[in-house]
């Protein structure tokens, strides 16, 4: 530290010589790294603690503000917005030795104890600051009213002041303005960062999207003044904050590229009487007709701004296509617009060059501004109810909407110079709905910054990465000296895989039976002991049991597992079961999926009074999860899927919030059905399944009591085999059940029978108690809220959905005690946060007991768009992939049963000890070959096809004719032999490639019933946790390696192959690729030519293992030769189909 602060003296950052010298950028950048450096000690607790006092007493913000550096350069230089942002950490809100999160009205009583200590100071010693010493503590918060009152003070009783105030060593020179600056700093009232929250605009402006002079390209040569997402964070307020203004930069960069793309494509022009026009045409934008604000609402109490501020938004659809004016008339309540105010130039702006960067000023952009929608008006100017999903009836193409204007943003340009700027607004922009959901993202986290937001105390240090790192795992939460028993109800298929489980411990039963008679399901204790983890030779004690006779009917029996969970794999789901974080590691295909189903499963079972909330970053892998659930021993009226991609489920039943309550409706007759012929076949008179009211007093007064008489006759009889058969009361009712419904061999066994049929009946009458509030409940909105809140046991949702619906959840008083997130390494930091914090705490602390993530941070992580945010902010960092960094104990799934061994291979490499599950040896599709081809995986080597690799229409847009061409010729190939195009994916790590394959497969094959479409032609990054049979891969590039370099996409591309692998690149290139080298040396193993089988029909006979002569196989040179190939195959066929026809 002596040697930074040597540094600083030498390049004199006082202002003494700064109109003598000027400022190197060498020296500029030289500041600023160590600036930089600083904001990094203050932003980390350990540095910090040891840092802050001196920094602070060497008054380095202060020498910053005043150096000759500030002065040369603007306000919004990198190094005048590191030195604000080293000014905020050195103020920031936390006791530097205890790390404890200061509150405001902490804050506000150490500033009172300062100004109190310096008012006392002026009362005793210096008479000069005898209005200072008795004036108000509000009267001298600013610094312009502190330096009127230090004012009289000569320099030589400055100097002693600051002396006397511990703020300048006795030695130190008289230099006035030094010293008012140090003392102002020392004592000025600084404004609350949840104030500074709650006053910044949620929507960009043109200042925020087109002025902030953040670059879109980082090469590490650089420094930038924006917040960095480290392993640690100050508080729980630092970490909301940073990725507050991250998630908000990155938006705004994504909304720039969205608007500058439609701007760019409706270039405005003025008429010859000045008014603006647009030529040209965007799908996404259209012109405005008119703006006006409708309601200015008085500003809540303690509050500055609006409350509220609405505006009414016309537009023509008359020259929209009848698509595109579907989408537009498709806003719904709470989508968010862009409205852009464009001074038309009386010159045609010509083509844009896509080399040049764009310049607000050349399309004439004035102003930016947001809203969000609150709904189309009729024509009587009343809004539409999108409740209900009405389609709405317009007459005419003019459409008016009324929207909410963001109320900071209207507060700041009518007391600030732009009060026009709601005068001059001609276009609306609108954006992808997936795309476009930033600004609840953004209210949620502001909302969290503004509440009592809680992490559960186990989780707490490591969330913000400190403490020992297994301090929140479950051997260190729970009593490991007592010994814990769990139900693992169908984790095990049988005793062997029970054994195979606990491969290191030794397995007693609590059972007389014989050992070859014990089956599951199965209870474990796990003993107590004197180390926390289980050690080799432990003794679990399993107990054995039966399955509670639920009923007669086969419904009743229950569904079980059927997966032989490896003992990995049963190690992550012990894990699971015990309170605390438990992380798992899954590589490609070792059954995460799986995994997670079977531990909500344990969940459900072990707690059933526990809610439990499954979160996944897409849609897809939510619903491939709750298929599964679906199936497992879970009463289906507990689940429920939110969010928009649950119509996507592949099932005949809708689990959607309506669809739920519309189950539980029927159901509620069905069984009230049931109890009324329950009551016909006592003979009871009446409407007794009317409601659910009167079912239970039916249960009450007769199905119990006539039970309580049949306990009655049993007990106090001898053993009878018949007794049970004669006695039961129900005969009449359960007729319909399977016959006989006594064995009358034993009065024991048929004892279980009539208690597995009185535990049917009180199932029905169980359900109808929960259901009963649905008769009170009228209305559709509150049924799902009650189904939300208090029915639903396993509530499903995406991360983005979490988010949205966050403040919704709350206010309902919505909770849940478990949280398992797949996809975890996918899922923004601050996206995985606020599933967990879906709750408000009770009593000031957070019920939720367990938390499962599990994922892969060998794979991809969050897509960032703008390097700046990826590398220098390591925005793409997950809280998976942190914990993982932090040394956080993981389970690491080590059995992949996806892929061929072989295939497995090429990225085998990346994980530890990744082996293979046994049916990727020995199942029949596994050992086949694939038809038509000699390997089962090869590195194609695709030269230029007409004197051309690569090209890029535009910035980014890669693409390659030669390859894509290449790759569509062996597609059509593999559907010539008869392969399934289901089982078939085109692959590529581009978008540019991904629609240029499209529009090939479109010109050549979309139209040939012969070949028809692959399942899916996307990017690498698309189709992460998805998989095919086979893959056709499109390296694209052949100049530079581009960003296949990244290894986890390069895990990703060569993993989604189960049976057939095909990469198509030029291999010169890739074998000068650090990161390809392990891969590339098992391709290179194989010729780099195509090899084809010709005349070999899908499925073949051939063994993977066979050896094939030369003279049967057939090598294609180039593309020019596969079309060939490929045509006269095709002509065959055709020639062949026609004959047959014939």
């Amino acid at each position: 530290m002596h040697e930074l602060f040597l540094i600083f003296d030498k390049y004199d950052l006082s202002l003494a010589d700064v109109s003598a010298e000027k400022v190197s950028e060498l020296e500029i950048q030289l500041a600023e790294r160590i600036v930089e450096l600083l904001v990094d000690l203050q932003s980390q607790l350990p540095t910090r603690r040891y840092t802050h006092l001196v920094i602070d007493y060497k008054h380095v913000v202060v020498k910053c503000m005043r150096s000759k550096f500030s002065a040369a350069l603007s306000k919004d230089s990198v190094f005048n917005r590191l030195v604000e942002l080293l000014r905020f950490y050195m103020g920031f809100e936390i006791n530097n030795i205890t790390g404890a999160a200061l509150t405001e009205t902490e804050m506000e009583a150490l500033h009172y104890g300062a100004i109190k200590e310096l008012q006392r100071l002026a009362f005793t010693d210096f008479p000069e600051l005898e209005e200072l010493a008795m004036t108000s503590v509000s009267s001298i918060d600013s610094k312009e009213k502190l330096l009127v009152h230090l004012k009289p003070l000569s320099d030589e009783r400055l100097l002693e002041l600051a002396q006397r105030l511990y703020l300048v060593p006795a030695a130190t020179s008289v230099d006035r303005n030094l010293l008012c600056d140090v003392i102002t700093e020392k004592y000025v009232r600084r404004m609350s960062q949840i104030d500074a929250i709650n006053r910044t605009p949620l929507f960009p402006s043109e200042d925020t999207l087109f002025y902030s002079n953040i670059p879109d390209k980082y090469f590490g040569d650089i420094c930038l003044a924006l917040p960095k997402l480290n392993l640690q964070f100050l508080t729980l307020h630092d970490y909301l904050l940073r990725n507050l203004n991250l998630f908000m930069l990155e938006s705004f960069y994504e909304i720039r590229e969205d608007i500058i793309d439609v701007i760019k494509r409706m270039p405005a022009y003025t008429d010859g009487e000045g008014r603006t026009h647009f030529g040209g045409w965007a799908r996404m934008a259209v012109q405005m007709d008119t703006f006006s604000i409708v309601e200015v609402a008085k500003p809540n109490l303690g509050e500055f701004k609006p409350s509220k501020v609405r505006a009414d938004i016309s537009f023509d659809t008359s020259l929209l296509r009848a698509n595109i004016k579907t989408e537009w008339d498709n806003l719904r309540r709470h989508d968010v617009l862009f409205l852009v105010a464009i001074q038309g130039s009386p010159h045609r702006i010509g083509k844009p060059d896509p080399k040049h960067p764009f310049l607000p000023q050349r399309y004439g952009v004035q102003y930016v501004r947001g809203c969000e929608v609150e709904g189309y008006l009729d024509n009587d100017g009343s809004l539409y109810d999108d409740a209900y999903e009405k389609p709405k009836q317009f007459k005419g193409p003019i459409r008016t909407l009324r929207v909410w204007l963001d109320t900071n943003q209207y507060f700041q340009d009518i007391n600030g110079d732009k009060q026009d700027a709601y005068d001059h607004l001609n276009l609306i922009i609108r954006r992808k709905p997936k795309e476009n959901n930033f600004k609840a993202v953004l209210a949620t986290i502001k909302d969290l910054m503004n509440t009592h937001c809680v992490v559960p105390d186990w989780l707490h240090d490591v969330f913000l990465g400190y403490g020992a790192p297994d301090s929140a795992a479950y051997w260190t939460l729970v009593d490991y000296k007592k010994s814990h028993t769990y139900n693992f109800n169908d984790t095990f298929v049988d005793l062997e895989h029970l054994r195979a489980s606990f491969p290191r411990q030794q397995i007693e039963f609590d059972s007389s039976d014989p050992s070859e008679f014990i089956t599951p399901p199965f209870k474990i204790t796990f003993p107590a002991r004197s180390q926390p983890l289980l050690k080799e030779g432990d003794i679990l004690v399993v107990k054995p049991y039966k399955h509670v006779n639920m009923g007669p009917y086969p419904q009743n029996v229950p569904r079980t597992n059927v997966i032989r969970f490896t003992p990995v794999q049963v190690e992550a789901i012990v894990s699971a079961m015990y309170p605390g974080l438990t992380m798992v590691v899954g590589p490609p295909g070792t059954g995460k999926t799986d995994v997670a189903v079977q531990i909500i499963s344990n969940w459900y079972h072990n707690n059933p009074e526990q809610r439990t909330l499954l979160i996944t970053h897409s849609n897809q892998t939510l619903n491939q999860l709750f298929e599964k659930i679906i199936y497992l021993d879970i009463d289906e009226r507990h689940l429920l899927r939110l969010g928009m991609g649950e119509k996507d489920i592949d099932s005949k039943k809708v689990f959607t919030k309506y669809g739920r309550v519309n189950y539980i409706l029927e159901r509620r007759l069905l069984l009230l059905d049931e109890v009324q012929r329950l009551a016909e076949s006592f003979g009871v008179q009446g409407d007794i399944g009317y409601t659910c009211e009167t079912a239970g007093y039916f249960y009450l007064y007769s199905v119990l009591a006539k039970w309580e008489e049949f306990l009655s006759k049993i007990r106090h009889t001898a053993e009878d085999a018949e007794l049970v058969s004669k006695a039961f009361p129900f005969h009449k009712y359960f007729a319909s059940a399977p016959q006989p419904l006594f064995k009358k061999k034993s009065l024991r066994e048929d004892f279980e029978i009539a208690e597995g049929c009185f535990r049917h009946l009180k199932k029905i009458f169980t359900e109808l108690e929960e259901f009963k509030a649905f008769e009170i409940l009228r209305t559709g909105s509150d049924r799902v809220d009650y189904l939300l809140v208090k029915e639903a046991k396993i509530i499903a949702m995406t991360c983005t959905h979490a988010a949205l619906k966050r403040a919704d959840l709350v206010k309902l008083r919505f909770q849940f005690d478990n949280v398992l997130l797949e996809e975890a390494g996918q899922i923004l930091e601050i996206e995985t946060f606020i599933p967990l914090m879906c709750q408000n705490p009770e009593d000031g602390r957070n019920r939720l007991k367990r938390v499962v993530l599990i994922g892969d941070h060998h794979q991809l992580p969050p897509i960032i768009k703008n390097q700046v945010f990826q590398k220098f902010c390591n925005m793409e960092q997950s809280m998976f992939s942190r914990f993982i960094r932090l040394n956080v104990p993981a389970v690491h799934l080590n059995a992949q049963g996806r892929a061929r061994p072989s295939i497995a291979t090429l990225f085998r490499w990346r994980y530890r000890d990744l082996g293979d599950l046994d049916h990727v040896h020995l199942g029949d599709q596994f050992k086949t070959a694939n038809a038509g081809f000699l390997y089962e995986y090869q590195f194609i080597d695709v030269q230029d096809l007409n004197g051309a690799g690569e090209t890029h229409p535009q910035p980014y847009f890669y693409q390659n004719l030669a390859e894509a061409e290449y790759v569509v010729w062996t597609f059509m190939y593999m559907r010539l032999l008869g392969y399934p195009a289901k089982d078939i994916s085109i692959i590529t790590s581009y978008n540019g490639q991904k629609h240029l394959i499209r529009d090939v497969l479109n010109s050549r094959c979309a139209w040939n019933p012969l070949f028809g479409l692959p399942y899916k032609v996307t990017t690498v990054d698309r189709y992460q946790g998805q998989q095919n049979d086979y893959i056709l891969l499109s390296l694209v590039r052949t100049r530079n390696i581009g960003h296949i370099r990244d290894v986890r996409r390069l895990v990703v591309s060569l993993s989604r192959a189960r049976l057939g692998l095909y990469v198509f690149g030029r291999e010169s290139l890739f074998s000068s690729c650090f990161e390809f080298r392990e891969p590339l040396r098992l391709f290179k193993e194989r010729p780099t030519k195509l090899v084809m089988v010709p005349f070999e029909i899908f499925p073949t006979n051939r063994q993977v293992d066979d050896i094939i002569p030369p003279n049967h196989c057939r090598s294609i040179n180039d593309v020019i030769e596969m079309a060939k190939v490929i045509s006269e195959l095709q002509k065959q066929y055709e020639t062949q189909a026609n004959n047959d026809n014939k």
